[in-house]
Formats: structure tokens, sequence, C-alpha cells
């Protein structure tokens, strides 16, 4: 199957074309509970869940970004619904991260909603597992004796004493900014955050898929990160916004691979 192309068409038809275990990492957020407007399409989420068992690789991840409606008071939990499923169809529940947005969404009776969930379901144990170390250590940079924390850092001296790391492994839970939608798409996906799950989960040259491609998001941020990707979009009206976002050079000089676009999307 071609790789480095959007595909204009349901998910479904895009993966009963894939042969088994061919996927790396899939990085999406679905339509979920109806709570934006996408053009009227809806999804067959079992079916889909079992396409993804079938097409990812052993050790391969899908990262599924959901969030739950509130209706006459009551959350829905879809996202707990379609996490059971996916543990129904043979994934290993990995982790249960969250993305705490920078925005609030307000509300009447509760405390503000700030987030979603970002499942990590993996087929077997993750064979890519490169966590972002930008937490900063409390005790960081300071002199301590080997025996005293369980953390590990450098001896420079060998004298029983060790400097501890300044930075450690961040948790699961990510603050993203969300950001200005300067596309028509109802809820664009924050670039870091594909970014950061990207890179977590995912080696150069690896095939990262998103089934819900939309504005396009996980196809800029692995093409920045050397991977390969395939997408799926079934509204010819999101297809363009991609291509068009694809196209366009963006301002940050260090981003030059985008000279080659071109050469990597096709129709």
């Amino acid at each position: 199957m071609e790789v480095n192309k959007i595909h204009n068409e349901n998910c479904l038809n895009t993966m009963a074309r894939m042969e088994d275990d061919f996927l790396d990492l899939t990085v999406t957020s679905p339509p979920y509970d109806k709570l934006r407007n996408y053009n009227g399409y809806s999804f067959d989420f079992e079916s889909i869940a079992k396409e993804l068992f079938r097409v990812t690789k052993e050790g391969g991840v899908v990262v599924w970004i959901v969030g739950d409606a509130t209706v006459k008071g009551s959350e829905t939990g879809t996202s707990f619904k379609q996490a059971l499923y996916f543990k129904e169809c043979g994934f290993n529940l990995h982790d249960t991260m969250i993305w705490e947005k920078t925005g609030r969404v307000p509300t009447q009776d509760r405390y503000y909603n700030v987030i979603e969930y970002m499942f990590v379901f993996s087929k077997g144990k993750p064979k890519a597992m490169n966590f972002i170390t930008d937490h900063k250590c409390v005790n960081g940079g300071r002199k301590q004796r080997k025996d005293s924390v369980i953390n590990k850092g450098e001896n420079k001296k060998g004298d029983g004493f060790f400097i501890r790391n300044e930075y450690g492994r961040r948790s699961n839970i990510w603050k993203i900014h969300v950001g200005r939608n300067k596309t028509k798409h109802p809820a664009i996906f924050p670039e870091q955050l594909a970014n950061d799950h990207i890179i977590s989960w995912s080696n150069e040259k690896d095939l990262v898929y998103d089934p819900f491609m939309g504005s396009g998001t996980t196809a800029k941020m692995s093409i920045l990160n050397n991977r390969n990707y395939i997408g799926s979009e079934i509204s010819k009206e999101y297809c363009d916004i991609i291509h068009s976002r694809l196209m366009n050079k963006p301002k940050d000089k260090q981003i030059t691979i985008f000279d080659e676009i071109n050469d990597r999307l096709q129709p």
C-alpha cells in the first residue's frame, strides 16, 4: 500500500487495503459524542477498533484521544466504554493519560472542564518508548550519596556521590495549549500534542496513521519527525485544508522539510 498519502474516504475502506501487522503507530482524535459538527459524518467505532488491532504491528501503539459529552446532567462515559472495547479486541491499555487544556469550558454546576483522555493502547509491549524528559527535578544538579535516592545520576568523581539529573521523565498529564484555530476544521489537533506522541511511541522511518486526519496535523508532525504517514479523511473539504496546510511553507525557518512536501503528497 502506498504511504505518505491522504485518502479521501472512510477509514474502514483505507484499512481494508492494509495487510495485517502494517502500522507502527496510530494517533487520532475521533469525532466523539457529537460534540462537534463534522459535516454530518459518523463512524462505526467497533469496526474501526477491530481493524486497528488487525493492522497494528506487534509492539505497535494506538493513541486514542477522546472526551465525554454531558447529557441531562450526566457525563456519557463513552471514552471509557471505548477503552474497554479496545481491550476486548486484544489491545493492552498501556496508559491512561490526560491532556490538560489551557483553555476552560465554563459550566454551571461543576468544575471547569479542562481535560481529555489520551488512551495509549499497545499490541503487546510497545517497541518504542522514547520518554520525553522535560520535567525539572526538585534536586536536579545537586550532589547526593549514591545510595540515598532511587533516581540515577552521574558519578563524575567516583567518590560515592553522584549529581542528580536536572530533568526527568514527564508525567502522564500533559498541559498543552489548544491554540487558535486558523482553519475551517471545528476541532484542530494541537501540533505539540501530536508531535509528542509521535516522538514517544515511534521511531524514525516508522509508519504513522490517522484514521480521522482532519486538518492534517498528524501528517505534518510525522513528516517533521522523519516518519512515514497514511491518513484517512472522509470530507473533501478537510482534505483540501490538509493539502493547503502542508504545501504552504511555515514561517519557522527551522522547518525546511516542507520544501519537499510536494514530492510526498499525492492527489
